[in-house]
C-alpha cells in the first residue's frame, strides 16, 4: 500500500504490526472521505487502525485453521456485496497459506481450496457486474497475492516460486476486442500502489517507488494518459531529488525533463487543432518517452532502497569486534580467585601505535568523506565528533594488542613451566581449531552464509575421517611396533571429573592414555567392540551422506528433488508411513535403554501417539486405511502426547532436584539428565514431519555410536567432545531442511495441538522444532559429560 521496497529487518513487523505512519494508499482513501471495508488478515486493521467504517480480523499465524479463518470472510459477502455505502473493500483470504505452511503446495487440499475461491471470486464479479448494470459506473476488481510458495510451502527467500505471484485487474472500463490475447507482462509489486491510486483519483503514496501499469489506463483518452504519466514521473523525479544528492546526472531525470519538453509541446499541439496524425503521433512519442522515464527512474530509486552506509558499518562493526576481543582476553582475570578486570587503556593511548593508527584512521576518513557521494552518517558528524570516533577506535586498538601481549608472554611462562611441555597437538586438534575458525570466517561473505550448510556437511564428514584416523593409528602397531594409546570401552572420562580425582589418580590416568605398552591397543575389547570401534566413523559418514540426500536446502540447489518431496508426495504416502512407523520404534529402542520403566511406558505410548497424530492429520497412513479421507486437526492426539511429554520431563526435574538436596551420587543425576532429554526427543519426534524423523533417529544412532565406540575409547577430553557435539548439532540444523532463510521455518509445528492462537506456546513450539538439532546434541552432551563424571566417580570410590 505504500509502494515502497521493504528492508531487510522490516521482517520484525511481520510479528506485532504497528501502525503504519508511512504515507499510503489506504490512508489517502479515507483522506477523500472513502469508505472503507476490511475482512480478513487482522494485520490490516493493525497496520490502518480507525481506517475502515467495517472490519473483521481473522489471526493470521493459526496456520492450522483453513476453513473458518476463511469463512468468516466468507459469510460477509452475501449482506455487503448486496450494499451500496462502501467504495473500496478488502478481502483477504488466507485458507491457502495455511494449506501452504502446513501441507506443502502438493497437499490434496490445495485444490479444494482453489475451488472454494472460485466460487468467491464468481459471487463478487456477478454482484459487481449486476451493479454496473443499474450505477453505468465501472468498478475495479484486483486479485493478488503478498507472496507466492516455495516446494515446502513456505515463504521469504528469494526463490522464483517466492516472488512470483499473479496479479489480475478485471474491469468494465479496460476495452479487450473480442479474440484479443494477450500474454502475462511481469510487472513489480511496488507498481501496484501507484495504479490504485491513479485509479481512485488519490495523490500517489510519497514514498512509492513503483509506477504506473499501463494496461489499466490504455483505454483512456491521449490526454489523460499523458496527465496520469505525468503524475507520476512527477512523483518519482521527487523522490529521486530527496534521495540522490546528484539526482541531476541520474537518467531517468534526464529522460523526465525529455518527457515533460514533449509533453508541452503536444499540449500546444493539442489546443490549436484537436485532431491531426501529427498530434497523434507526438502523444504517441511522449508516452514511450514518459514509460521510459518511470521505468528507469522506478528501477534507480528500488537499487537506492538497497544500497547501505558500508562505511559507518565497518567502523561500528571495527569497534564492537575491539570490545569483544578485549572482554574475552580479560575473562580469565576476571573469572580468577582475585576477580580481576583490568584494561590497559591508559599507556597504549602514549605509544607510538596509537599516534600511527590515529593518523591513518584519519587519512581515511577524509578520502571517504571527500569522495562519496551517497549518504553517509560518520561523515555527516562534525569533524569534532568523527575525530573522537577515530581516537576510540585508535586507543581500543592499541589495547587489544597491549592485552594479547600479555596473554602470549603469560602463555610462553607456563609453557616452560609446565610438567608436560613435549606434548604437542594432534591431527584432530588442528582440525578442531581451523574448522571452527573457518566457519567464523567464512560468515563474512553473503554466499557463504546462504550455503553455510555445505560448510557443516564439510566439516563433520572431514572429523569422521580425523576420528578414523585417530582411530586406526591407536590400533595399528606404529615403527616400533608398539600402539601409541590404549582404546578402552569402559571407564573414566578424561577431564570430566577433575575435582573428583586426587593427584595420583590424575596421574595414573596420564599415563594410561600415554604410554600404554601393551601388544594391541584393542586387545582388551570384546570381538564385536572391536570391529564397532573400527566401524563408527564410516558408519556414520554413511548416515551424514544418507540425510544430505533427504532434505535439499540453501538457495543455489533448493529447488532441486530430494528424497523428502519423494516421500512427502501423495503417491507414497504408504512408504512415508512405513519409515514412520520404523523411525518411531528405533527411537523407541535406542532411547528407552536408561530410562526407568515408568518412563519407558510413557516414551512407547507417547511415541504410539505421534504416529497417530500425524494419521489423524493426514500425513499418514494406518494398515486398515486405504485413504484417509476424514482430515482433522488431530489436536486430542497431539495433546496426549503433551502428556506423556510433561510427565517424562517432569520425572526428570524430580530427579534432579533430588540429586541437588539428597547425597544420592551421581547416578540420580545422570537418570534425571537422561530423562530430560528423552522428553525433549519425544517433543521433537512429535514436532518434526514425518519425512524427518529419520534425521531424528541417525541422530540418536549417531549420538550411541560417538559415545560408546569414539570418545569413551579415544579418551577425549571435554573440549573436544563439547566441540563435536556443536559441530553435529549445527549440521544437523541443517539435515532437517532449515537454512538461513526464513522461508524455511516450518511455523506449523508452533500450533501442534492448539486450537486457537496462544502467542507464548506457538513461539516455543516453533523455536524448538527449528532448532530441535542443536537442542538435542546440547542436551546429550550435558547428559553424557555427567554420564562420564559417575562413571569416573564409582571408579574411584572402588579404587579406595
Amino acid at each position: 500500500m505504500t509502494g515502497s521496497v521493504p528492508g531487510f529487518i522490516d521482517v520484525v513487523m511481520n510479528l506485532n504490526s504497528p501502525a503504519l505512519l508511512e504515507d499510503n494508499v489506504i490512508t489517502q482513501a479515507k483522506a477523500a472521505g472513502k469508505r472503507i471495508i476490511s475482512y480478513g488478515d487482522e494485520t490490516w486493521v493493525k497496520l490502518f487502525p480507525k481506517h475502515f467504517v467495517e472490519y473483521d480480523g481473522t489471526t493470521s499465524f493459526f496456520v492450522s485453521d483453513y476453513t473458518e479463518v476463511d469463512e468468516n470472510v466468507t459469510r460477509h459477502l452475501d449482506k455487503v456485496l448486496k450494499r451500496g455505502d462502501w467504495d473500496v473493500l478488502i478481502l483477504h483470504y488466507l485458507g491457502l497459506d495455511h494449506i501452504g505452511h502446513v501441507s506443502g503446495p502438493s497437499s490434496p487440499l490445495i485444490g479444494r481450496k482453489l475451488s472454494e475461491m472460485d466460487g468467491v471470486l464468481m459471487k463478487i464479479h456477478t454482484a459487481l457486474l449486476s451493479e454496473e448494470r443499474e450505477t453505468l459506473l465501472p468498478s475495479l476488481l484486483v486479485l493478488c497475492g503478498d507472496h507466492g510458495m516455495s516446494e515446502t510451502g513456505g515463504h521469504g527467500a528469494s526463490s522464483t516460486e517466492e516472488v512470483s505471484t499473479p496479479l489480475l485487474l478485471v474491469s468494465s472500463a479496460f476495452e479487450r476486442k473480442p479474440g484479443d490475447i494477450r500474454h502475462p507482462k511481469h510487472v513489480q509489486q511496488t507498481d501496484l500502489a501507484a495504479t490504485l491510486a491513479i485509479g481512485l483519483g488519490l495523490p500517489i503514496p510519497k514514498n512509492s517507488v513503483g509506477h504506473l501499469l499501463f494496461p489499466a489506463i490504455e483505454g483512456k483518452p491521449m490526454r489523460e494518459q499523458l496527465r496520469f504519466l505525468h503524475l507520476n514521473t512527477v512523483q518519482l523525479t521527487k523522490l529521486l531529488q530527496e534521495n540522490v544528492p546528484s539526482y541531476e546526472k541520474e537518467p531517468g531525470f534526464e529522460q523526465f525533463k525529455i518527457s515533460e519538453r514533449l509533453h508541452g509541446n503536444w499540449i500546444r499541439l493539442y489546443l490549436e487543432e484537436n485532431n491531426s496524425e501529427v498530434l497523434f503521433n507526438l502523444g504517441t512519442k511522449v508516452r514511450r518517452q514518459y514509460l521510459d522515464a518511470l521505468k528507469t527512474l522506478s528501477l534507480s530509486l528500488s537499487r537506492q532502497v538497497a544500497q547501505y552506509d558500508v562505511y559507518s558499518m565497518v567502523v561500528g562493526t571495527v569497534v564492537v569486534l575491539e570490545v569483544l576481543t578485549l572482554l574475552l582476553l580479560s575473562i580469565p582475570q576476571a573469572l580468577s580467585s582475585k576477580a580481576e578486570l583490568e584494561v590497559p587503556l591508559l599507556s597504549p593511548v602514549f605509544s607510538l601505535l596509537f599516534y600511527l593508527t590515529f593518523l591513518v584512521l584519519s587519512a581515511v576518513h577524509v578520502i571517504v568523506c571527500t569522495s562519496t557521494e551517497s549518504s553517509c552518517y560518520l561523515c555527516s558528524l562534525s569533524w569534532l565528533t568523527a575525530g573522537g570516533v577515530m581516537v576510540l577506535v585508535s586507543a581500543l586498538l592499541c589495547a587489544v594488542v597491549s592485552a594479547l601481549t600479555k596473554v602470549l608472554v603469560r602463555g610462553k611462562l607456563l609453557s616452560k613451566n609446565a610438567a608436560h611441555s613435549n606434548s604437542r597437538w594432534s591431527e584432530l586438534d588442528l582440525l578442531i581449531l581451523l574448522g571452527t575458525l573457518g566457519h567464523v570466517l567464512s560468515l563474512g561473505a553473503s554466499s557463504f552464509i546462504e550455503e553455510e550448510h555445505q560448510t557443516w556437511y564439510f566439516l563433520v564428514s572431514t572429523l569422521c575421517l580425523a576420528l578414523c584416523h585417530d582411530i586406526y593409528r591407536n590400533y595399528l602397531p606404529g615403527d616400533d611396533c608398539e600402539p601409541q594409546r590404549c582404546l578402552h570401552v569402559e571407564g573414566g572420562f578424561d577431564g570430566a571429573t577433575p575435582a573428583l580425582q586426587d593427584k595420583n589418580t590424575s596421574s595414573a590416568v596420564l599415563e594410561l592414555n600415554r604410554g600404554c605398552k601393551s601388544p594391541s591397543s584393542l586387545g582388551t575389547l570384546r570381538g564385536y567392540e572391536k570391529w564397532m570401534v573400527l566401524a563408527s566413523p564410516w558408519v556414520i559418514l554413511t548416515c551424514c551422506r544418507l540425510l544430505r540426500s533427504l532434505n535439499q536446502t540453501g538457495v543455489q540447489w533448493a529447488h532441486r528433488p530430494d528424497l523428502g518431496h519423494w516421500l512427502t508426495s501423495s503417491d507414497h504416502k504408504a512408504a512415508l508411513s512405513v519409515l514412520a512407523a520404523l523411525s518411531l520404534a528405533v527411537i523407541f529402542a535406542l532411547i528407552q535403554r536408561r530410562c526407568s520403566p515408568a518412563s519407558k511406558v510413557a516414551m512407547a505410548l507417547g511415541l504410539l501417539g505421534v504416529y497417530c497424530y500425524r494419521a489423524a492429520i493426514g500425513n499418514v497412513l494406518f494398515p486398515w486405511q486405504q485413504d484417509n479421507k476424514d482430515i482433522s486437526k488431530g489436536i486430542l492426539e497431539a495433546r496426549f502426547v503433551y502428556v506423556f511429554v510433561l510427565g517424562i520431563l517432569f520425572t526428570g526435574t524430580k530427579d534432579l532436584l533430588k540429586s541437588q538436596v539428597v547425597a544420592a551420587g551421581f547416578t540420580v543425576k545422570t537418570v534425571g539428565l537422561w530423562e530430560l532429554y528423552s522428553g525433549f526427543v519425544l517433543l521433537a519426534a512429535l514436532l518434526l514431519r514425518p519425512h524427518n524423523l529419520p534425521v531424528l533417529v541417525l541422530s540418536l544412532l549417531i549420538q550411541t555410536l560417538m559415545a560408546k565406540f569414539v570418545w569413551k575409547p579415544l579418551r577425549h577430553d571435554v573440549a573436544k567432545v563439547t566441540v563435536m557435539h556443536y559441530w553435529f548439532g549445527q549440521a544437523f540444523f541443517y539435515f532437517q531442511g532449515n537454512s538461513n532463510n526464513i522461508a524455511t521455518v516450518d511455523i506449523s509445528a508452533g500450533f501442534v495441538g492448539l486450537d486457537t492462537y496462544v502467542e507464548i506456546p506457538a513461539i516455543f513450539l516453533t523455536a524448538f522444532a527449528t532448532y530441535a538439532g542443536p537442542v538435542l546434541w546440547a542436551s546429550h552432551l550435558v547428559s553424557f559429560l555427567s554420564s562420564e563424571a559417575s562413571s569416573s566417580a564409582d571408579g574411584s570410590t572402588h579404587s579406595q
